[in-house]
């Protein structure tokens, strides 16, 4: 019997990986493909999963890798204005190839002792109240008290549970490629430029070792997206829209992706959920996709180490879909927008310039940052102060800095009195006793995610919370 099994060995299983192994979770991951991919399907990081990594001493292997672009949510739909500071100690995007996020978030789970299975496909499941049964296409079966189905947009998890899928077919294809050019870079820069003024989803320029990125509209959608484009069905379409095929040959990668928008109808049947993909599909604009999953498997590692470990209070689980649901469904309405403002069509273009004229406006500008960076999540834990339900972000404190305290995975009381006490839930949560002035409360209590759900500093108020997010006292 295997605590959890994770379906996908994506960013967001091998994520979701690493969080169950900090509570000492047995988890075993299943990746269909027996190499990992080299498409490079997404470009980058946003604040609020810098935050995550950071909080869990991950962001220093992954800034060596990576470049910092401060002020970098600050577009919208391709509407370039200038940043707006956000309320993040990491106020920028991290450039970095989504095959290196993808190996670094594997090589952290394996280090934590997550066991890792590649050419290993699910191709059936059954489960009963005690746990899931799970069939492997080599016939092979295991037996686990919990799944994650973390496998893609295409999710075979979530076909089998029967959850609906509901939302808006794919109408618009583009082929991604990673290719090495001929042309010389000035006069590619010239005519990517040039074509981008009426079509704001063409664009070719250099992504690193040699090699161009290059994405462009597809001639229709395709039948099968599970198949890949040829080199020929790209060059064919950067010439009907450049008017030159910038002289692309030796791919390491061509892939395809649409607007399909769709959203779960359900997180949980039973002992299985889903996260990421798995759960939510939408266009690419924004750069949302990896981050919403990263955040789903930090949202819900936590919350199902407690239910394995046993001390979960009722209906902690399923606290994950209530907070994470409603989030993929503003992504998905985020995505939206920025589609029909892409379009060049009169309609969609007025809609463009007037949304262009009101981004100079500070707080719309930073209303949408929020949005696209995520730090303007919070989630429903009460009433209270605005800080109450959001994630509190990286404070210096006298004697270092918060995130450095929140390496474990567990829950932190940052009491800046020094009077409270966490006794009974001390193997759940840490006390810490120091100050920040950039914290204007007492004391506050963080979820292991690092959201925030107790502010004061009454301790028979503070013991009456504590069983809401960490079980009974022990």
């Amino acid at each position: 019997m295997i605590d959890v099994l994770i379906s996908g060995g994506g960013p967001t299983g091998m994520m979701l990986a690493g969080e169950l192994r900090l509570h000492g979770v047995d988890v075993l991951v299943l990746e269909r493909d027996a190499e990992p991919s080299p498409a490079v399907r997404s470009l980058g990081l946003h604040p609020r999963s810098i935050e995550i990594l950071d909080q869990r001493g991950l962001l220093d292997r992954f800034l060596a890798h990576g470049q910092t672009y401060p002020g970098g949510v600050g577009r919208f739909a391709a509407i370039e204005k200038p940043p707006v500071p956000l309320d993040t100690a990491h106020d920028y995007v991290l450039g970095i190839p989504q095959p290196v996020t993808d190996r670094l978030l594997t090589e952290h789970a394996a280090e934590l002792g997550a066991q890792i299975r590649r050419g290993a496909e699910v191709t059936g499941l059954d489960q009963d109240d005690d746990g899931v049964d799970v069939e492997l296409a080599d016939g092979s079966r295991l037996r686990s008290r919990w799944l994650v189905g973390c496998d893609g947009g295409r999710s075979l998890v979530r076909r089998l549970l029967g959850i609906d899928f509901p939302g808006e077919p794919a109408s618009t294809e583009w082929i991604l490629g990673e290719v090495r050019v001929t042309m010389p870079t000035d006069e590619l820069t010239e005519i990517s430029n040039r074509v981008r003024r009426t079509h704001k989803g063409f664009g070719i320029g250099p992504s690193g070792d040699g090699l161009h990125r290059g994405v462009v509209p597809a001639s229709s959608v395709s039948e099968d997206r599970s198949v890949p484009p040829t080199l020929e069905e790209f060059r064919a379409q950067l010439r009907a829209y450049a008017g030159t095929d910038f002289g692309v040959h030796s791919p390491r990668s061509l892939s395809r992706f649409t607007d399909a928008t769709r959203l779960a109808e359900r997180y949980r049947v039973g002992r299985v959920l889903l996260a990421g993909d798995a759960a939510h599909v939408h266009p690419p604009l924004g750069g949302q996709g990896l981050n919403l999953g990263i955040q789903d498997a930090f949202n819900l590692g936590w919350k199902l180490a407690a239910e394995v470990e046993g001390w979960a209070p009722d209906a902690l689980l399923d606290t994950y879909a209530a907070e994470r649901r409603p989030v993929a469904e503003e992504v998905l309405t985020l995505t939206r927008a920025q589609s029909e403002l892409l379009s060049p069509e009169p309609g969609p273009q007025a809609v463009r310039r007037l949304l262009t004229e009101l981004m100079d406006f500070e707080d719309v500008s930073r209303f949408l940052a929020e949005k696209i960076a995520g730090t303007g999540i919070r989630y429903d834990v009460g009433d209270g102060p605005a800080l109450l339900g959001r994630r509190l972000r990286d404070l210096p404190l006298s004697r270092g800095r918060l995130y450095d305290l929140t390496r474990r995975g567990r829950g932190l009381l940052l009491d800046q009195t020094g009077a409270l006490s966490v006794a009974g839930w001390t193997d759940r949560v840490d006390h810490v006793a120091d100050v920040s002035s950039e914290l204007d409360a007492p004391a506050v209590l963080l979820r292991p995610d690092g959201h925030v759900v107790w502010i004061g500093d009454d301790q028979d108020d503070l013991c009456a919370h504590l069983p809401t997010w960490f079980g009974p006292a022990r």
